[in-house]
């Protein structure tokens, strides 16, 4: 409340001595309002709202539990706390007042200290709890602002040090991003369609996108001989390029191991020891199948094949899109989840477009 300006009362009562003699009561302390009827009371507080309402119960028309029914009913005016002034003195009769979401209740007649200090006490708690609701909203915001940018932080070494893995071969440069817009196409598609909610709804999207950049993470230990050979692996080079996959694991639990754990670092692992699997049980490392493998891998399997297919590669050329999508499209039910090559053939415009973002 504004220390400069005094606070509104609106006071409430059919009888107009009473009125005269409350507003005498507090016109030194308070910006009183009289008012002869609880008609009249929601006629002005359309253009007028008070601190506080002192609300006389008998009044014919509307009594005041029938009023304060209604500001209670209302969003506007739900939260202006009202005192009772009353002449019952009865245990049910301030007890009906008080489940109605009264604040207090004053017998009349009243002795004008005692409703001044009633006041100046409702006041001061109302004051105070909406300058600790202010303390809070501006510690959440300090809080809010502070995690922003630890994650912005943490986001922008995890795009480094992927960044890092890419520089080794320029000719992949934008991979990392490629592959998370893809997965974002592919899960607010699926959100969108309903598939697969039973798991996605557990997951923040943000964080499963950002994570995406770590899924190559173990290229970083992978000679330059092998990820650069002009040609393509012969076994044995294959067998090493395939430890990726475990080095990046790795890579990932040292980095959760040393710091709080995020669902980001969660998905990382899982996107980095699986996109190689394929539902048919043929890929590696562990060959898992179907189901088995993590959705995480299911859908990183998809937007990793389908952007090496559409790239430069020290051993090809760039594939056209349209053949790309044949390709994917055929591995339905042997290397990709055929639910997901469902949303997939939903959505090969914008993977088209997304293509195109080569640096």
């Amino acid at each position: 409340m504004d220390a400069g300006r005094r606070a509104k009362i609106m006071l409430v009562d059919d009888n107009a001595a009473n009125l005269t003699m409350g507003k005498n009561m507090l016109k030194e302390a308070y910006e009183v309002y009289p008012i002869p009827s609880a008609l009249k009371l929601f006629e002005i507080l359309e253009h007028v709202t008070p601190a506080l309402i002192l609300l006389d119960v008998m009044m014919p028309d509307m009594d005041g539990y029938e009023a304060i029914r209604k500001l209670k009913a209302k969003e506007r005016f739900r939260d202006i706390p009202v005192i009772f002034l009353t002449s019952m003195n009865d245990e049910s009769s301030e007890l009906e007042g008080l489940s109605l979401g009264a604040i207090d209740y004053v017998a009349k007649p009243f002795s004008a200290p005692l409703l001044l200090k009633r006041i100046e006490n409702h006041l001061l708690i109302l004051s105070q709890k909406e300058e600790l609701s202010n303390f809070n909203d501006n510690l959440q915001k300090l809080v809010d602002q502070k995690t922003r940018q630890v994650v912005d932080l943490q986001n922008a070494v995890l795009s480094t040090v992927a960044e890092m893995v890419e520089f080794r071969d320029n000719l992949t440069g934008g991979h990392v991003t490629r592959t998370q817009k893809y997965l974002k196409v592919l899960v607010d598609t699926m959100v969108e369609r309903g598939i697969y909610m039973d798991e996605v709804g557990k997951w923040d999207l943000d964080f499963f996108i950002q994570s995406a950049q770590l899924h190559d993470v173990g290229k970083i230990a992978i000679s330059d001989a092998i990820l650069n050979k002009p040609g393509r692996l012969d076994p044995e080079e294959f067998e090493e390029m395939k430890k990726h996959v475990s080095i990046g694991v790795d890579c990932i639990d040292r980095i959760a191991q040393k710091t709080a754990e995020h669902s980001f670092l969660r998905h990382a692992a899982v996107l980095a020891g699986t996109h190689h699997e394929k539902w048919d049980g043929s890929g590696y490392p562990k060959g898992l199948a179907g189901f088995d493998i993590p959705l995480e891998g299911r859908l990183m399997a998809v937007a990793d094949v389908f952007d090496a297919l559409i790239s430069r590669r020290p051993y090809k050329t760039p594939m056209p899109a349209e053949q790309a999508f044949k390709i994917i499209q055929d591995g339905a039910g042997t290397h990709f989840d055929a639910e997901i090559i469902k949303i997939f053939n939903l959505v090969t415009d914008r993977f088209e477009s997304i293509s195109r973002l080569h640096d």
